[in-house]
């Protein structure tokens, strides 16, 4: 595929380009509580900016059903992405005007989204709204750089690459140069770590990394139905019934490290009772909202004899003080150890920042949770495939 490296090499001053960035950060009323993704996208931006092309960026936030979901604007992003940039960045309507843009300018559409025809099925829709996007601004270029959007066949991803010369941003181009380490070259030993809520979240990846991985850690809430599988009473802990039996055949691999000990507690609470017990001892009116301190050390002494690891979804709810112990541990351990780690993105990288671990302590933070997890499952990835293509 073509790369930002390329186009830039190619001369874009004068021109206008068109960015697909993954500006999707949660947001507390017209706060930002975690800028990680804003900050990835900074430096594709400023590349194009540097060289003197009119950047136009597109991007969503959430999923509005209208425009009049106004808590869905990405006005706090401009201001946000500006203030990276060290320039004003202008929030601009999807129906336009574009202002009259200077070399080296950057602007943002407001949230992709509120126009339905982004996310719509229907090719034709999405390829006239693609279409609609390029004379509105323009573009003679573009550039895909929203990791955590190329999973989706959508007007902004996918049918603008159809319609432009298209280019890999560098946030895209690392992020699919790491995935393919993770599943063409890792070096051994090689684990994974998985959390979450649920094991049909993550069944597929599990059963596509099974054969591959050397070690699968399991924490999180997924982690109360292997211990079904295995006889134990959960309590009122998460627990998928209809994913017993599969679970107890996953089991039959060997590879599989579960909990040995867990942090109950009588309420989804901050200001539960809390205790912890051995996975053998959990009451019923208890729920496991983390994995225990004998966990962590064990999962951090198969850790660190890994040479590759990676690590998607939380050990326990991490957001609530008394269940934050597991997740800090277990990723603690993956700093210190020596491999080459890969954080793939999603509740699992605002757990480093939230819990203030050290974002350099990991070879790779992804920005895309379920872009990383398809693509470990082996399936195509329509954005990814679409600048092969072109």
């Amino acid at each position: 595929m073509k790369t930002l490296s390329d186009l830039v090499d190619e001369g874009v001053a004068g021109q206008t380009v068109l960015v697909r960035s993954d500006l999707n950060v949660p947001l507390d009323g017209e706060t930002i509580t975690d800028d990680g993704r804003i900050r990835a996208s900074v430096p594709t931006i400023s590349e194009l900016s540097g060289a003197m092309a009119k950047v136009v960026v597109t991007a969503h936030l959430g999923r509005p059903k209208s425009p009049s979901d106004t808590q869905f604007s990405l006005g706090p992003v401009a201001a946000r992405l500006g203030e990276l940039l060290g320039a004003p960045v202008k929030l601009v309507p999807l129906e336009g005007p574009l202002p009259n843009l200077h070399d080296g300018d950057v602007v943002l559409l407001e949230n992709i989204r509120f126009d339905p025809r982004e996310t719509s099925k229907n090719d034709d829709e999405r390829a006239e709204f693609a279409r609609e996007l390029i004379a509105l601004t323009g573009a003679e270029a573009f550039v895909s750089d929203g990791f955590g959007v190329v999973h989706r066949k959508q007007a902004s991803v996918y049918d603008v690459a159809q319609e432009l010369p298209a280019y890999a941003g560098g946030l895209v181009l690392s992020e699919v140069e790491v995935l393919r380490t993770l599943t063409e070259s890792p070096e051994r030993p090689y684990a994974v770590v998985l959390g979450g809520s649920k094991v049909s979240d993550k069944l597929a990846v599990i059963e596509a990394l099974l054969p591959k991985v050397d070690s699968l850690l399991v924490g999180g809430g997924m982690c109360f139905t292997f211990l079904a599988a295995q006889g134990y009473g959960v309590g009122s802990s998460l627990l998928e019934k209809d994913q017993i039996d599969t679970s107890r055949t996953l089991l039959e691999s060997g590879k599989i490290v579960l909990p040995t000990d867990v942090v109950v507690a009588d309420a989804f609470a901050a200001d539960a009772n809390t205790k912890t017990v051995p996975v053998d001892g959990i009451e019923d009116g208890w729920m496991g909202l983390d994995i225990g301190p004998e966990s962590v050390a064990e999962f951090a002494a198969v850790l660190a004899g890994a040479k590759t690891v990676f690590w998607n979804g939380p050990m326990g709810v991490f957001e609530l003080a008394p269940f934050a112990a597991g997740t800090r541990g277990v990723a603690q351990a993956i700093v210190d150890g020596d491999a080459f780690s890969v954080v793939g993105g999603g509740d699992s990288a605002a757990a480093v920042r939230a819990l203030g671990l050290p974002e350099d302590g990991f070879s790779h933070i992804s920005t895309g949770g379920g872009a990383s997890l398809e693509y470990l499952e082996g399936k195509t990835l329509p954005g990814v495939a679409v600048l092969d293509e072109s």
